[in-house]
């Protein structure tokens, strides 16, 4: 997706302490024939060999390893089978077509025991603590005991190794530094589970697709100022295979297809102007129909020509409605990062919510949910939904506002102080350690108002506070969170829609916006919800890689949000002009 270059460089500055997320807006689609992966009764499926030569490994590792001076109390596998095929098109032709599978390892290697082990925080190691979250180990992907097995010995005994190192690092911490605040154990005692899932093949004969993204991209190039104009359709399979020393064994699949149109312009004062959809499904056949995705396209090209010419929007304080699809970007971005809980336990991080457990949050008539089990809502699937997290634990829901009060955070199976277990939210991408991560976000409010009342009540609000009009944000490509204490605890949203609302109730787009802010006085400012949820499915970046997130939020209204000029680049429109159409032909 595209988006703005400043939170690389952020990243780049302040590992760790930063969210990116780039939003994936979804629309209606048919339902799917199926619902996603669920679970299998064991007796019914058989194990791969491939889980069998992992559980084998393990076991020798543990009784082996068990004979050391320091052995390890935990071990885990995680292999991850990814297959993907893509075809990608531009401006009314194929430009790529792809397919590639691999197989990725992670192993969790603890030494000392769940009080305090080797992955205890090393507090003022920021890059070390970044570097270990990635390890990219492959492993055949045929299925060969030996040679699976082989790898799994050598990738354990460097883990051994690395964990005896770490632990004594660890222990010398504590020897030197100042106490911790939370002095919570390092690892949560959980149910061991079993679950044995049937694999299904990825449908990846994606050859009729060429033609329908062929057209819709021709639309494209028919106005002659969009500097890119894709379409890509991409099939995804994961197949995850987990053991654990605590008796876990897990064989699961996840299958999505995606569905994304994009393009961009320039305006004359160097301003770029990107504009997206995308659809997700568990099934081809959920995605949308050729007349739908061209509709799409069209609007695409309307959006962006009316955008080259609408007025920049100086910066600003106004109060503001932010549609379903936008306020979902802004609950996940702004909220949902910051109820993370191993946010709350690492000292480097704001904690902003930390303390505020039995307080309001946010206005008696919210309620916010995170439910991973839940694969369908406002009439789509939803990409973040999962059966067990990355560290083998059962995915449940957890209330995590209960009209308007904090209740709980998203706990992985690193323990934070009054919250000594897991609930199902240690997530990371393949090859990456797990953290507390969101999954499928819902923002439910109890007497919510029709579209138009809201808009009555935005115009109202303008009036009162005398301001010369309110904002509309109808549509956010993403943006960009910063949780840590090193710089200031703020947030940063990409509108790519935004509409000025006049007090007579005229409308008019506008550019050139980015929505800021800090988290504790933009949500002291929702004060309404209409009747209208919408989704927002994407890719979220953070500590333990890229994971699919949903939120399904209704449009809220903000007493007050302030906005800021976004960054443009300086670079001139092309001095030449687009070849006419046909104009490569002899």
């Amino acid at each position: 997706m595209p988006h703005s270059p400043r939170p690389a460089a952020l990243r780049a500055a302040i590992p760790l302490l930063f969210a990116l997320c780039v939003s994936a807006t979804v629309m209606g689609s048919p339902p799917p024939a199926s619902a996603g992966s669920g679970q299998t009764p064991a007796a019914s499926v058989s194990a791969s060999p491939v889980l069998e030569a992992m559980q084998a490994e393990l076991a020798r590792s543990m009784s082996l390893l068990g004979g050391q001076a320091q052995p390890p109390y935990f071990l885990s596998y995680e292999i991850t089978d990814i297959e993907e095929a893509e075809i990608g098109a531009s401006f009314g032709a194929i430009v790529s077509r792809s397919r590639d599978r691999q197989r990725l390892l992670r192993v969790d290697l603890r030494v000392g025991d769940y009080a305090m082990d080797n992955t205890h925080q090393v507090r003022d190691d920021i890059y070390g603590a970044l570097f270990d979250r990635l390890n990219l180990v492959r492993v055949p992907i045929e299925d060969d005991p030996d040679a699976l097995r082989a790898v799994l010995w050598f990738e354990t005994d460097r883990a051994f190794k690395k964990a005896q190192e770490q632990y004594t690092k660890v222990k010398a911490q504590v020897q030197v530094k100042v106490a911790e605040e939370d002095q919570s154990a390092d690892f949560s005692r959980e149910k061991a589970e079993t679950a044995i899932e049937a694999i299904p093949a990825l449908q990846t004969d994606l050859a009729g697709w060429e033609e329908r993204l062929r057209k819709v991209t021709a639309l494209f190039a028919e106005p002659g100022n969009l500097y890119s104009g894709d379409a890509r359709v991409t099939a995804r399979r994961e197949v995850r295979w987990f053991v654990s020393s605590e008796g876990t064994r897990l064989q699961s699949a996840w299958i999505g297809y995606r569905l994304r149109l994009n393009a961009t312009t320039k305006a004359d004062d160097g301003m770029e102007l990107p504009r997206f959809e995308t659809w997700f499904s568990y099934t081809p056949e959920g995605l949308p129909a050729d007349d739908v995705v061209l509709a799409s396209g069209r609007r695409i090209v309307s959006d962006l020509a009316a955008l080259r010419v609408a007025p920049v929007v100086d910066p600003c304080a106004a109060p503001a409605i932010l549609t379903g699809r936008a306020a979902a970007v802004f609950f996940h971005e702004v909220f949902g990062h910051r109820v993370e809980g191993h946010r709350q336990r690492n000292e480097e991080e704001g904690q902003t919510f930390k303390k505020m457990v039995g307080q309001s949050v946010l206005p008696a008539g919210f309620t916010v949910i995170s439910d991973p089990t839940l694969r369908r809502a406002a009439g789509v699937d939803l990409g973040g939904a999962y059966d067990f997290d990355n560290e083998g634990v059962r995915a449940r829901a957890v209330t995590i506002v209960d009209h308007g009060v904090l209740r709980e955070f998203l706990m992985s199976r690193k323990p934070i102080a009054g919250f000594p277990a897991s609930n199902g939210h240690g997530r990371g991408q393949p090859g990456f350690v797990p953290v507390s991560r969101q999954s499928v976000l819902l923002v439910r409010a109890d007497q919510p108002v029709s579209g138009a009342e809201l808009k009555r009540m935005l115009i109202e609000r303008v009036k009162k506070a005398g301001k010369p009009y309110g904002l509309l944000f109808e549509d956010i490509q993403g943006g960009f969170t910063i949780t840590g204490r090193l710089i200031p605890n703020a947030f940063n949203v990409m509108p790519v829609l935004v509409r000025r609302v006049f007090p007579d109730g005229r409308e008019e787009l506008v550019r050139g916006v980015d929505l800021i802010g800090t988290p504790l006085t933009a949500f002291s400012r929702v004060v309404a919800a209409d009747d209208h949820p919408c989704v927002f499915d994407g890719m979220c970046g953070a500590e333990s890689g890229a994971v699919p997130v949903s939120c399904v939020s209704p449009a809220v209204l903000v007493d007050q949000i302030e906005v800021q000029k976004k960054e443009k680049s300086q670079d001139r429109p092309p001095l030449l002009p687009p070849p006419p159409a046909g104009a490569g032909q002899p």
